[in-house]
C-alpha cells in the first residue's frame, strides 16, 4: 500500500462568523487520485486552497511528505494547481505559457524546450508551441493549463473544478484524459468537484463533504453502494429516501408496510432512514409487490427509462430498461439485500457533523 503523503491534522478555518472547516482530519496517499466532493459551501475548495498555500488555517497542521508546510508560501510547495478558469496568459504563445514556471526557476533553454515538447505530447497537443491562446478551444486551453503544471514535476497536482466550463462531451473526454495522465505521470491528484459523475468516474478515493465536515471516505463503489447516511446517498446518484421504523432486526416498516431487510442492530421500533436506489426497485404485477401504485411519469434517458410511481403516498423513482405507460397500475418489489437502513440524525448539527471516519 502507498505511503501517506499528505496529512491534514485538526484543520479549522472560518471566514468571519462562517466556519468553513471544523476540525478536519484527512490523509492522502502517494499516487492516489482523491476527489473532494460536495455541494457549494461544503469546504472542499477551502481544503484544496489550504493545501496549495493560498489560505492559512486558523488551527491545525498540513504535513507534506513528513514536513509541516502549514506556513509555507505556494511557490515553496512541491505541488501545482490547475484552476477552472485556466489562468493562461493571452499575450504569450503556448510554449511561453508552459515555460513560465521553468523560466522563473532559471532553467536552461535546452531543458525548457525539452519539457515543452514532452508536456505537449503528454496532453496530445504536439506542434502547438507557437499557437496563441485565443486560437484554442476550451478543452485545448485546459490541456495547456495542465501541461504548464506538470512541466514543473510536482509531487501533487491540485485540480479545482477544472472541467466545469466545458460542455458535456468534452468534459467526459477530459475525464479519461486525466485518468491517463495520472497513470502515466505517477503523481498524486487532488481533485475538487461538485459533480458526482466526475468523482465516480475518475477517483481512487472519494471524500464526501458537507458543511465543513467529512461525511464519508471510500472507493467510488463503496460510496455508491454503501453510503453511511442519507446525505451521501442523496448526493451520490439518485435515491428513494423514506422515513421508516425499524421494527426489529431484519424487519422495517416503510409507508405503513412491513418489509424484510438484512440490517441488524438498530434496536426495536426505532426511526430510521430507508434508502433504496432506483435501479434496485423492480416493477411487478400489483399482487406480487410489497405495495402497489400507479405510474405517474415516464422519461426516456437513453440507457434506461426513468419512471415515477405514486404508491402509499410516496413518489417512487425507478430506473428500468422496460417501457411502461403512464397510468398503469403496478406493484413494487425490492430484494432485502438492496434495502439500506441508516440511523436518522436527531438534529441538523448531528446531520452535518457525522462521526469521524
Amino acid at each position: 500500500m502507498s505511503k501517506k503523503l499528505i496529512n491534514f491534522v485538526n484543520i479549522t478555518k472560518a471566514f468571519g462568523d462562517n466556519v468553513v472547516l471544523d476540525d478536519l482530519n484527512l490523509y492522502i496517499r502517494e499516487n492516489e487520485f482523491i476527489t473532494l466532493l460536495g455541494p457549494s459551501g461544503c469546504g472542499k475548495t477551502t481544503t484544496l486552497r489550504i493545501l496549495g498555500g493560498f489560505e492559512t488555517p486558523d488551527r491545525g497542521q498540513v504535513i507534506f511528505d513528513g514536513r509541516d508546510i502549514t506556513a509555507l508560501p505556494p511557490n515553496d510547495r512541491n505541488l501545482n494547481t490547475v484552476f477552472q478558469k485556466y489562468a493562461l496568459f493571452p499575450h504569450m504563445s503556448i510554449a511561453e505559457n508552459i515555460a513560465f514556471g521553468l523560466k522563473i526557476k532559471k532553467k536552461s533553454k535546452e531543458y525548457i524546450d525539452d519539457k515543452i515538447r514532452y508536456a505537449l505530447k503528454l496532453v496530445n497537443l504536439d506542434g502547438f508551441e507557437h499557437r496563441s491562446v485565443d486560437s484554442l478551444s476550451g478543452g485545448q486551453q485546459q490541456r495547456i493549463a495542465i501541461a504548464r503544471a506538470i512541466v514543473n514535476e510536482p509531487k501533487v497536482l491540485l485540480l479545482d473544478e477544472p472541467l466545469g466550463a466545458l460542455d458535456l462531451k468534452l468534459r467526459q473526454d477530459m475525464q479519461y484524459e486525466l485518468i491517463r495522465l495520472k497513470n502515466e505521470l505517477g503523481i498524486t491528484f487532488v481533485y475538487v468537484t461538485h459533480d458526482q459523475e466526475e468523482a465516480l468516474t475518475m477517483s481512487d478515493t472519494i471524500v464526501v463533504m458537507n458543511q465543513g465536515y467529512i461525511q464519508q471516505i471510500g472507493t467510488p463503489e463503496m460510496i455508491y453502494n454503501e453510503p453511511v447516511n442519507a446525505f451521501v446517498a442523496d448526493f451520490i446518484g439518485d435515491s428513494n429516501i423514506i422515513d421508516g421504523i425499524m421494527i426489529e432486526d431484519r424487519v422495517v416498516s416503510v409507508l405503513g408496510t412491513r418489509i424484510p431487510c438484512v440490517d441488524e442492530g438498530f434496536g426495536c421500533n426505532r426511526p430510521v432512514d430507508v434508502v433504496i436506489r432506483p435501479e434496485d426497485v423492480e416493477i411487478v404485477k400489483p399482487e406480487d409487490g410489497f405495495m402497489e401504485g400507479n405510474i405517474t411519469s415516464v422519461i426516456f434517458k437513453g440507457v434506461h427509462y426513468e419512471i415515477e410511481i405514486l404508491a402509499n403516498g410516496f413518489e417512487w423513482l425507478v430506473h428500468t430498461t422496460q417501457l411502461y405507460t403512464v397510468g398503469t397500475h403496478v406493484g413494487i418489489q425490492v430484494i432485502p439485500f438492496n434495502i439500506q437502513i441508516m440511523n436518522k440524525p436527531e438534529s441538523e448539527d448531528e446531520e452535518a457533523a457525522w462521526p469521524d471516519l
